[in-house]
């Protein structure tokens, strides 16, 4: 199967380099990288394109205004650049944990899966609070959730993350692709369309990507409204399932994993965050009720607004 590797990328740094090396050193052949470049300039500060195109013959970088840059619309523009039978979806800072990611991705694409998903491991940075986080929504186990699940799993049957996520372009062709618009959650978007459309979304825990990330609580706050906007501009896939039963059990688990580490007294600060990511939430959700300059003020991405 040909597969195709896309990436937004923004400001890079010399982790690129690294990345691209990982994704080329793959048991399974690369066909083609394809990097949507948020800023030429940050580009160019990092290697000129003649030199970049003859260390990487099979990446291609396409270039695009920030003011341009759209969740679902850029990876959308990315994947009419692909012609391969399975693309793979990563951002810039998931790295590959051993040669197998890509392999193991694409063999969870079988029968009528539409799209798989790789386990988020933390890197050794991580604060306790994001490996809880990395262990409660990337278990040890594989499975493949269809929309039987949503009774049972609420909202968590169709997360999906295009941090590192393979798909199937058949499937992906016929449920339209990503969509056009979207400030976050592009990705659980499709993934909702997939399973009512009688398609499965496959979770591979096999497939290891190191990824993680130490918001601070406003950092969080800003974080969570931009997904409270997601969900309140998608209500024909986020009201299929409220997302405030899966936060309840995510401080339960947290609870759990800081016991289970002999870190019960970290709680304290692991419910001031909850709080942050509960305000922002909410602010995003009734985003339609607050003036344009807190909007603007709360997003992470004002470009989204201004459009």
């Amino acid at each position: 199967m040909k597969i195709d590797v896309i990436i937004p990328i923004y400001k890079p740094d010399e982790g690129l380099f690294t990345l691209l090396d990982r994704l080329l050193e793959q048991s399974v052949p690369i066909h083609r990288i394809i990097l949507m470049n948020t800023g030429r300039e940050y580009f160019d500060a990092l290697i000129k394109e003649n030199e970049f195109a003859h260390r990487y013959p099979k990446a291609e970088v396409h270039h695009l205004d920030k003011r341009d840059f759209d969740h679902g619309g850029t990876r959308r523009e990315a994947v009419g650049y692909s012609d391969a039978q399975a693309f793979v979806m990563m951002t810039q800072d998931a790295m590959p944990a051993d040669r197998h990611l890509l392999e193991r991705l694409v063999e969870a694409l079988d029968g009528k899966v539409a799209a798989a998903y790789a386990r988020q491991l933390p890197d050794a940075a991580s604060s306790v609070f994001e490996k809880a986080s990395r262990h409660f929504n990337y278990p040890e186990a594989s499975r493949v959730k269809t929309l039987e699940d949503l009774e049972g799993m609420g909202v968590k049957a169709f997360f999906c993350s295009n941090v590192c996520a393979a798909y199937r372009r058949d499937i992906y062709d016929e449920l339209g692709g990503f969509v056009r618009r979207a400030i976050f959650n592009e990705d659980m978007i499709y993934a909702a369309g997939a399973l009512q459309a009688g398609y499965g979304i496959a979770y591979e825990a096999q497939a290891r990507v190191i990824h993680s990330h130490n918001y601070s609580n406003l950092q969080q706050l800003r974080r969570n409204f931009d997904l409270g906007v997601s969900q309140a501009r998608h209500p024909e896939v986020f009201g299929l399932a409220a997302s405030e039963s899966e936060g309840m059990r995510f401080v339960k688990g947290t609870w759990s994993y800081l016991v289970e580490k002999g870190q019960p007294h970290r709680f304290p600060g692991f419910c001031v965050q909850c709080a942050f990511k509960y305000a922002g939430y909410l602010l995003g959700k009734h985003y339609e009720s607050l003036p344009r300059f807190l909007v603007l003020h709360l997003t992470t991405n004002r470009e989204y607004w201004q459009k």
